[in-house]
């Protein structure tokens, strides 16, 4: 007989675990179960029977995997958090008895937990916490942007500020900018580091608010993770670029709202080959200090060079030493597929990216875009925004001293190229000669012309982009579905519309010259018409075109007309038959179709028409807009 089963200790109900459930297990409260799971990333599950997996009740609840819980339980920031409880009921308890310098000394040692193993955790490598720092730097460039309260303190705002001008540093200093986008949340930067891309979003400079009703603790404990994270990262980034990290702060020149420019980059000193040298083996062989690297790279020089050279003399350590990887597991690897690449069969794949290669991809032409240009800011522009967005591609930039301090350049300086301003032209009546000749020599562009020449790649025309000029659209440079809406491209059926209204105007004369005249001739003319070209729109062959094409002819319309109309009525005859067509081929796929399959194709198609809505939507109000405009140059 075999072991009977027990209700709730088998299949969905022991694989699941509530909140509830989980929080009696961990003792913790929900405060610190959120706080950890948020740590952890570990999220709420959906389980296929809501019912079976909470034991037969079908009270709404929040259901987690037990092995996930399981993992919790053995977390070390759990117990951290448990030595803070008896902490807190320890100070309090000296607090209420007066005992000042026991509260003193359980102050000095309380206990504080650290994410350090998180982040290796949820990350193993370094390619993988990259492709993750999106919403990292959203977080951080949003609490930099905020003000200080009871719930946020000062000293937070000002490390996230850090953290935000240390990554924007890193993008200027390897020109890894790629797109720009001014949008109504605020500015969408776009990056390329070791070969992953980087989408954060910037606020723009406004008094913000924390409303009411978002949970400010949650964020809290996101943020903890993020700052922790780009700690680790940006760490990384400087090291592998030659640079001192973190880069050290002119506090004259923060006090002076430099911004960014209070941060000074410095290369790092050439110190680390020695203590390379120091880890590896050497030994002295006949007088000469020989080390482990140098025995590999005799090995791989002899294998390369066949069994005719196999006398290679050693190199010695006190020779100028290499430029190598810090990390010896990525070098192990590239050895071990290099000694092994001559007994490997032909169909074998290629090596995985390393760190090393990643590093050493060629960078993009338009990386250097505004590298022969110099930018002077007019004090209405924002200044963090293009100062960044220029000196990510090389360029030079100057702003005035009301925008802060710390500019390289002055508004009198001959190398000034480009004046980005955005107000409208103002005439000035006592202007010298050499102002006069400044201003020629000088281009002024208003503020989307850079953002859309690092969006196109190129150097726009400024002559678009003029002070005081009609500006034109700003189009996303980011990835959208291939039926979305596009300005700059030509309307569909442009032709067909230009027919038409060639056609709505000969009508319209037609109309004018037929009110002169009187109804019973207009109702005679019509009639044969409308028959001839009913006729013509439901013609299947040649032979009934042309029929409607001499019963036209009989009735006195012209060829012209006739082909016009005709072209018309066929293509609403067409529109109208199409829908029912692919309407009755739907449904007989649906037929074959599951019904969760069958729900997912239906949103998918709701989605589809409601995208092809808002396009032609947006399409019929850019040919009323082009209409009006042919109009208005007739009658001028």
């Amino acid at each position: 007989m075999g072991r009977l089963k027990q209700k709730g200790k088998a299949g969905a109900a022991k694989a699941y675990m509530t909140r509830s459930t989980a929080v009696k297990k961990l003792q913790c409260s929900l405060a610190d179960f959120r706080r950890l799971c948020i740590l952890k990333g570990i999220f709420p599950r959906e389980p296929r029977n809501r019912k079976k997996a909470n034991k037969g009740s079908s009270a709404p609840t929040n259901f987690y995997y037990a092995k996930d819980i399981a993992y919790l339980a053995h977390e070390p920031v759990l117990r951290k958090l448990r030595e803070h409880k008896a902490f807190a009921k320890k100070l309090s308890r000296a607090l209420g008895r007066g005992e000042w310098s026991s509260a003193k000394s359980l102050e000095e040692n309380k206990p504080v937990y650290r994410l350090d193993h998180i982040i290796k955790e949820r990350y193993p490598t370094f390619v993988d916490a990259v492709r993750d720092i999106d919403d990292a730097l959203c977080m951080i460039f949003l609490f930099a942007s905020l003000p200080s309260d009871s719930k946020v303190s000062p000293s937070l705002i000002e490390n996230c500020a850090r953290l935000a001008a240390e990554w924007q540093l890193y993008v200027m200093h390897t020109h890894a900018l790629r797109k720009v986008f001014l949008s109504i949340k605020g500015v969408y930067y776009q990056a390329e580091v070791f070969d992953q891309t980087v989408t954060w979003l910037v606020p723009y400079q406004f008094t913000q608010t924390i409303p009411t009703d978002v949970d400010v603790r949650v964020m809290l404990t996101f943020l903890e993770l993020y700052q922790t994270l780009l700690g680790f990262v940006f760490f990384k980034l400087y090291t592998d670029a030659g640079l001192v990290y973190p880069p050290p702060l002119d506090t004259k020149k923060d006090e002076g709202a430099a911004g960014v420019g209070a941060f000074n980059i410095q290369e790092a000193k050439a110190s680390r080959p020695s203590i390379t040298a120091a880890k590896s083996k050497v030994v002295e062989v006949d007088g000469k200090r020989v080390s482990s690297k140098d025995v590999r790279q005799t090995i791989k020089s002899i294998a390369a060079s066949g069994p005719g050279e196999a006398d290679v003399e050693m190199p010695s350590v006190d020779a100028e030493p290499t430029n190598e990887d810090d990390e010896d597991f990525v070098e192990d690897a590239a050895e071990d597929d290099a000694e092994d690449a001559s007994a490997a069969p032909a169909f074998t794949t290629a090596t995985l990216p390393t760190l090393k290669t990643l590093s050493t991809l060629p960078q993009s032409t338009s990386s250097k875009l505004f590298a022969p240009y110099t930018f002077w800011l007019s004090r209405e522009t924002s200044r963090p925004i293009f100062e960044f967005i220029v000196r990510a591609f090389g360029g030079r930039i100057g702003w005035p001293a009301t925008s802060g301090s710390g500019s390289p350049l002055d508004e009198a300086d001959d190398a000034i190229t480009h004046v980005i301003i955005d107000r409208p032209p103002v005439q000035r009546a006592n202007e010298s000669d050499a102002e006069k000749e400044r201003r020629r020599r000088r281009k002024y562009v208003q503020p989307q012309w850079v953002v859309d020449c690092v969006n196109a790649g190129r150097i726009l025309l400024e002559d678009l982009y003029a002070q005081g000029k009609t500006l034109p659209p700003h189009l996303s440079p980011f990835g959208e579905h291939a039926e979305a809406y596009d300005p700059t491209a030509g309307l569909i059926g442009a032709a067909e519309d230009e027919e038409m209204d060639e056609v709505e105007e000969v009508e319209d004369e037609d109309v004018a010259a037929e009110e002169a005249g009187s109804e019973d001739e207009e109702e005679a003319v019509a009639r044969p018409a409308k028959s001839v070209l009913k006729a013509a729109a439901t013609a299947e062959d040649a032979a009934a075109l042309r029929a409607a094409e001499l019963a036209a002819e009989a009735a006195g319309i012209d060829y012209g007309t006739f082909e016009k109309e005709a072209k018309k009525a066929a293509k609403k005859a067409k529109k109208a038959e199409a829908p029912q067509e692919d309407e009755a081929e739907q449904d007989m796929n649906k037929m074959m179709m599951s019904n969760k399959q069958r729900k997912l194709y239906e949103r998918m198609k709701y989605g589809q028409k409601k995208r092809t809505e808002e396009r032609q939507n947006l399409e019929q109000k850019k040919r009323a807009i082009e209409k009006e405009k042919k109009r208005r140059t007739k009658s001028s």
